[in-house]
């Protein structure tokens, strides 16, 4: 699929693992300012969670969408208000899967939006009913995203799995990943009630990223959790646009708890890919993250909520 070219992409986290108010800017990250006039400003919430509001422009067309939508409406909302982020000329959302720390906003976000038939873009399985199994044999249910409630709110609810162009195809939204990597095993303790029965989920297929691709540099990729795989997202990104550079490369990486085994494989191809800029965040966790600054410490750029990203 032959995604048109875009002059730039901003990138503003709205909700992610990490607050920081003294953190430094660079010429790729502009950071989120601490203080108006003489007065501190209150500082940026952080949550486990992530949401990226997405600007991409075009000559003199811009267009405006949401990825994911953090864990709680009263933390994204607040940080879109501290940070005076208008969600007015939002034309679209997409939910990168249907895990709460990505949907749970939604409700809280569609109702400030206030857009009939707002279209909110998402796999099939984002609805699923879902839990974690621990090694004691404990079950741990997540809230579930409710598709009656989704729409109830005005909501124009796109299923997709197969690759799905936006924003007059500016943006692609890639649809299931395959999986292709050795190493990229998927979440085993995962589960869902699918048909009415308790079955392994360990695959969770609605995972799915954006891609878009700016015009002189390659591809910006951006995923919200990855459990797809990281390595195996770009690849797909790559095949499907058929750009072979990678311009940058950001979101949860999915290299926490319970995937530190999977840090060193996955670094050792993100330095294959050779992205311009990665930028880790969410759920990439800290050891990953320590691992990749050290690995491609002229690559790396530090996420913090409130930081635009400009690609």
């Amino acid at each position: 699929m032959l995604l048109q070219k875009v002059d730039r992409v901003e990138i503003t986290i709205l909700v992610d693992n990490v607050t920081d108010m003294l953190i430094q800017g660079s010429p790729h990250a502009t950071r989120a300012p601490f203080f108006k006039g003489t007065e501190m400003l209150p500082p940026l919430r952080a949550e486990h969670g992530f949401s990226a509001l997405i600007d991409v422009y075009l000559k003199n067309i811009s267009h405006r969408m949401l990825f994911d939508t953090g864990a709680c409406g009263d933390v994204v909302l607040f940080n879109v208000d501290r940070l005076g982020v208008d969600l007015s000329n939002v034309e679209l959302i997409v939910l990168s899967h249907g895990h709460f720390d990505h949907s749970g906003g939604l409700m809280s976000i569609l109702k400030r939006i206030g857009k009939p038939q707002m279209p909110v873009v998402l796999h099939p399985d984002a609805f699923l009913k879902r839990w974690v199994v621990l090694p004691t044999g404990q079950k741990i249910r997540f809230r579930s995203l409710e598709e009656d409630r989704v729409l109830e709110a005005g909501a124009k609810v796109v299923k997709i799995a197969e690759p799905y162009p936006l924003l007059g195809n500016l943006v692609l939204a890639t649809g299931e990943i395959p999986r292709r990597t050795q190493f990229e095993q998927g979440f085993p303790a995962h589960y869902a009630e699918i048909d009415g029965k308790p079955q392994p989920d360990p695959l969770i297929r609605d995972d799915q990223a954006l891609v878009m691709n700016v015009k002189g540099k390659g591809l910006v990729i951006i995923s919200g959790c990855a459990h797809a795989g990281i390595i195996n997202t770009v690849l797909y990104a790559r095949e499907v646009t058929r750009v072979n550079e990678v311009y940058a490369l950001m979101g949860g990486f999915h290299l926490s708890f319970p995937n530190e085994f999977i840090i060193d494989p996955t670094v050792e191809e993100l330095k294959k890919i050779r992205p311009t800029f990665i930028v880790p965040c969410h759920d990439t966790g800290w050891k990953a993250t320590n691992v990749i600054l050290n690995a491609m410490p002229e690559n790396f750029i530090p996420s913090a909520v409130g930081t635009t990203f400009i690609f």
